[in-house]
């Protein structure tokens, strides 16, 4: 079983965390259908205004006694906010639903030689916890993905947050185009040399509207067919399994007790505040479940926050019947699996899962059902999709 959260008052199951998206970064990658954009100039003070401001709307609608059990910060590219505008945001938040010590705080970082001489900066400014987007460990492969920094600097920047941070997490990107099953092995163990309890490790997925989409349609793009993905996916487990940093959830990897927090709060269905363009957030208020989702443009959120205090769209109720199968999908992405008894009261005390489709699945080796626990096996994960539309009808 996992580490459970940091204690919440009037919790809901699950935690309670802090999102705080950063749209802006100095490129944008081909492969990437995130939040993201580039603009010569930010007006840091304003966003900084604008942040805070955002954050004590919410905070004024949430429940009191509510504690936080993480922060962290996405984008687009935090790292690139000055270190005074991430201590700023972890004071009000402070204020607001109180920060002790064992809060996780996550920044998400390039490794750019100018980003990681911040490194420093983040660490006193309250950032406890620093993921970078290294992605991958060749300068080939880089360029292809369309990566700013060097394998030299992504290198470089491990070392220097091992020396900063006591807990840090990298991403690498698999199934690239003209990767073979060798070659990610010899990658993977160059990663295991370096990590200290955190992998973060995502196939190549092909999004609508990104550069990537484009040249894949056009035939100029060629990324290893489904049985070669599979294959890439088999070593990944083989390998981190072998060194003791096991698949927690389907693309991420931790030794016990380096589990991303925050991403817990997600995949347990906990509540979660988000501020930022383009924030999504989930709040249980007066025993319903409310969806909040902010403006994605970056100026049309800033002056509406400016304007009116948020920049969110109006709220939606979660239905219970979304209830439970929200909390079925983001369950079944970890390695515990879910407790059946929470998906019921999450879906007004109805069983939102197809039991027949639990034994049939059981059969075939990719659930599993201990008592009241349903568990998704490494090949249900694998296939996790074909798992979720058959329990799901």
């Amino acid at each position: 079983m996992l580490p459970l959260t940091a204690p919440d008052a009037g919790a809901t199951p699950g935690g309670f965390g802090l999102y705080v998206h950063w749209p802006f970064c100095a490129s944008k990658c081909p492969y990437c259908d995130f939040n993201s954009h580039v603009r010569e100039g930010v007006d840091q003070a304003r966003w900084r205004a604008a942040m805070l401001r955002e954050m004590d709307h919410f905070a004024a609608r949430v429940p009191a006694g509510r504690r936080l059990s993480s922060v962290f910060f996405g984008g687009g590219t935090p790292s690139l906010m000055p270190p005074e505008t991430v201590a700023a945001i972890l004071e009000r938040a402070d204020r607001h639903w109180g920060i002790t010590d064992g809060v996780e705080v996550t920044l998400e970082a390039n490794p750019t030689s100018s980003e990681a001489a911040r490194f420093a900066g983040f660490r006193a400014a309250g950032v406890n916890r620093l993921s970078m987007g290294i992605q991958a460990l060749n300068d080939a492969d880089l360029k292809v993905l369309g990566r700013k920094h060097s394998a030299g600097e992504a290198m470089a920047a491990i070392a220097m947050a091992k020396g900063i941070f006591d807990r840090f997490s990298f991403d690498l990107i698999y199934a690239r185009p003209g990767q073979t099953v060798a070659a990610w092995q010899d990658e993977l163990s160059q990663a295991l040399d370096m990590a200290v309890g955190h992998l973060s490790l995502y196939q190549l997925t092909i999004e609508e509207g990104t550069q990537f989409h484009t040249l894949h349609q056009r035939g100029d793009l060629v990324v290893p067919d489904e049985d070669l993905a599979g294959d890439l996916y088999e070593a990944t487990q083989v390998l981190l399994n072998q060194a003791g940093m096991p698949a927690y959830e389907v693309s991420n990897h931790a030794r016990p007790g380096q589990e991303s927090r925050h991403n817990l709060v997600y995949w347990r269905y906990g509540d979660y505040v988000g501020i930022g363009p383009g924030a999504h957030g989930r709040l249980t208020l007066d025993g319903q479940k409310i969806a909040t989702r902010t403006h994605r443009a970056p100026e049309i959120w800033l002056q509406r926050v400016e304007e009116g205090g948020t920049g969110a769209h109006a709220d939606e109720i979660v239905t219970a019947e979304q209830r439970g199968r929200e909390a079925l999908m983001m369950g079944l992405r970890l390695a515990e699996g879910v407790n059946l008894a929470r998906l019921t009261a999450e879906a007004g005390g109805l069983n939102p899962v197809d039991l027949g489709a639990v034994d049939r699945l059981s059969r075939h080796g990719l659930l599993t059902l201990d008592g009241d626990r349903l568990t998704a096996t490494a090949d249900g994960r694998q296939r996790l999709n074909g798992v979720l539309a058959a329990l799901l009808g």
